[in-house]
């Protein structure tokens, strides 16, 4: 039994209608490196743009010469483009989301920078005014590089949700039932992913006559993908399968099972000679932890400089207010449930630091005049950047709670305890969309899957919109007691 172009999902067909959808193969693949150079001219003149501009607006601070950004540009826009070229980064398929963008271009940038950096030593002595150009122009290139990459991706997604960008045409494969699931659940259309046919196997009875069928068909159509769409447990179909599909040019997938849909990040990984399928991966590559830890370290830092009067105010208020230390210490669980002294303002007469303590309330008479105020402006949380300079915490990341309340909850709420497979952080994705305060049940299995999610879709990206969201939204200081 064979379909094409003609089973509706959700009021549309699974083939699309678009020029780029009834190209043969061969023009397919130049539309796609056609694309490659597209994307690799806009990130060159990004950067390039990058250039011009630190020079008209720095061009004559600190004795840099008038060329100099420009000449940076043009030496870190060609490392870029190269290096990203080399890791395939500029395929079409790359840009059919935002998402790990920002993590996918640090790397190669860091290198280009670097890069520049070396070749500058190399022909001149390296001057101060050239240490600052590079400097600043570090800081502009990355941003007008990913202000162009966003525009270009939300360019690709408006054409592929349209219908009119078929970036891979796929033949699906399968049982009826699953293919009709596979189709709702997934909606490749919206990804330009193009479903040019369905081949639907009857049973083990017809199984011959159905792969002829289907491969017959595949053979017509050029598909760029075949995807199988059989329960795993059904071995000896999936392998007459594959064996039909080997004898024609074209890259066949074993479709997602129901389990794969729990994990976003699922892939094959070799190790050795041996192949696994890898259903979770490292919250954070090695590249991914220093870079995070760069971040954390420049903006603490930063952050204390310029906090330092506030923090020196604070402090004396607290001090003249009651009696007590100014810094309240309290055990908390870390990365990898390793326990540390969490520093905070303190803000309530008592030190509760044991299974014993009392949670918080409305109109708490432990809360200091003092601590009421900074409690309720999240400024009782400021001496925790020394925690993330010592390594202990990041700026952003799940909050850690008292050890009494995470050994309450990791036996009540599933996979509580994988909040701790990245560093806490002083503000997070649960805090930002008003997660925060209270110890109900409901509230705390909403703030764990918003810290889940953010585990799940670290970004650099992420973290800095976090960090200006706890600054601007009003969410951020909701249930703040």
């Amino acid at each position: 039994m064979f379909r094409a172009d003609t089973t509706p999902v959700s009021s549309r067909s699974f083939a699309q209608a678009n020029w780029a959808a009834t190209l043969p193969r061969k023009n397919r693949a130049l539309f796609r490196g056609g694309f490659s150079l597209v994307a690799g001219l806009a990130d060159f003149l990004a950067i390039l743009a990058s250039g011009v501009l630190a020079n008209i607006i720095h061009a004559r601070a600190a004795g840099v010469a008038a060329d100099t950004h420009i000449r940076l540009g043009i030496l870190v826009a060609v490392l870029f483009t190269f290096m990203t070229a080399m890791r395939n980064e500029y395929a079409i398929t790359r840009y059919l989301t935002f998402e790990n963008q920002l993590r996918r271009s640090v790397l190669p940038w860091c290198m280009a920078i670097l890069g520049a950096l070396v070749i500058s030593i190399s022909t001149k002595p390296l001057s101060g005014a050239t240490l600052l150009a590079l400097a600043t122009y570090s800081v502009w290139g990355f941003c007008s590089l990913n202000l162009a990459r966003l525009c270009l991706t939300y360019g690709i997604r408006a054409y592929a949700k349209q219908g009119r960008l078929a970036v891979r045409r796929i033949f699906l494969l399968g049982y009826e039932e699953e293919l009709d699931a596979f189709s709702r659940r997934y909606e490749p259309w919206l990804f330009g992913i193009n479903i040019i046919a369905a081949s639907v196997l009857r049973g083990p009875d017809s199984l011959e006559e159905d792969l002829a069928l289907a491969l017959a068909s595949s053979r017509i159509l050029e598909p760029d993908d075949v995807f199988i769409l059989v329960p795993w447990s059904h071995k000896t179909v999936i392998d007459a399968a594959i064996q039909a599909f080997l004898r024609i040019p074209t890259s066949i997938h074993l479709g997602p099972e129901r389990v794969l849909d729990r994990f976003y990040d699922a892939r094959v990984s070799k190790i050795g000679g041996m192949s696994s399928l890898n259903l979770v991966r490292d919250p954070l590559s090695p590249s991914e932890i220093i870079a995070k830890r760069l971040f954390d370290i420049f903006f603490a830092s930063l952050a204390l400089l310029v906090l330092s009067p506030l923090l020196i105010i604070v402090a004396i208020a607290i001090k003249l207010d009651s009696p007590g230390p100014i810094l309240f210490r309290q055990h908390r669980y870390g990365f990898n449930q390793q326990p540390f002294r969490m520093f905070k303002f303190r803000s309530m007469h008592t030190l509760e630091d044991d299974s014993k303590l009392t949670l918080v309330s409305k109109d708490d008479v432990r809360v200091t005049r003092v601590g009421r105020f900074i409690r309720r402006h999240n400024i009782d949380e400021l001496p925790q950047l020394i925690n993330v300079l010592r390594g202990e915490m990041s700026l952003v990341g799940p909050r850690p709670h008292a050890l009494a309340i995470d050994q309450m909850f990791e036996r009540r709420i599933a996979l509580y305890a994988r909040r701790h497979n990245v560093k806490p952080g002083i503000t997070g994705w649960a805090q930002i969309n008003g997660f925060r305060g209270g110890m109900g049940d409901e509230l705390m299995r909403a703030r764990v899957e918003h810290d889940l999610y953010y585990i799940d879709h670290w970004s650099m990206w992420l973290d800095i919109v976090i960090l200006w969201l706890t600054l601007a939204s009003k969410k951020a200081y909701t249930n703040a007691l």
